[in-house]
């Protein structure tokens, strides 16, 4: 069984990193785009956010998503983690689970998440962008991907590659769960179906 990890250990770790970076909860709400009370709530574990907010919270703190869960966790782990040893997370609003396929660390180029996307389940309200490169590929079910101003369904087997900071958003329209392994490297977005390939929009300037 995976090792969940509690909304109050996600709510510490905001905080000892905010205090770490010496801002304040005021100071990280304005960066974040949240109110200082949806912050507050955050770290004190009483609040889940859905997959955007935590993304845009942690990208705040200098951290990315994926260091996020390692330290969470309780530090990095090795290069073989067991299905059953991988942190996950809950998102109430999201109506998801994040998976941990990898655990950062500073010589690492890449991290893998899965993402369970329940029935009615969303990334965020809208359309965000992600400062890094994704590829993303659907290992299960059906969702749609909102790249740019262009919609894709995509299914099992259909992969996505999204730029640095294109807008992207996840939906699961279906009455079964879709589940997404998402891999993001530092770093043009490209879905791909066999050997086609549909553009999104480029990033805007």
């Amino acid at each position: 069984m995976m090792a969940s990890l509690k909304q109050h250990r996600v709510g510490e770790h905001v905080r000892r990193l905010r205090v770490q970076a010496g801002i304040s909860l005021r100071t990280l709400a304005r960066l974040t785009g949240f109110s200082a009370s949806f912050v507050s709530q955050l770290e004190n574990g009483r609040v889940s956010p859905s997959i955007s907010s935590m993304e845009k919270i942690a990208a705040a703190l200098g951290a990315t998503l994926g260091e996020f869960f390692a330290a969470a966790a309780g530090g990095e782990g090795g290069l073989v983690v067991r299905a059953a040893d991988r942190p996950a997370l809950s998102s109430g609003w999201s109506k998801a689970d994040i998976e941990a396929l990898s655990f950062a660390r500073s010589t690492a180029r890449l991290e893998a998440l899965l993402v369970t996307l329940q029935p009615g389940g969303r990334s965020g309200k809208h359309p965000y962008p992600h400062p890094r490169e994704e590829f993303a590929f659907v290992v299960q079910g059906e969702v749609v991907l909102s790249l740019g101003p262009e919609e894709h369904h995509l299914r099992r087997g259909d992969a996505a590659t999204i730029l640095p900071g294109e807008l992207r958003l996840w939906r699961n329209k279906t009455r079964a769960p879709a589940r997404i392994v998402i891999v993001t490297s530092p770093g043009r977005g490209m879905v791909v179906r066999g050997r086609k390939a549909q553009r999104g929009a480029p990033r805007k300037a």
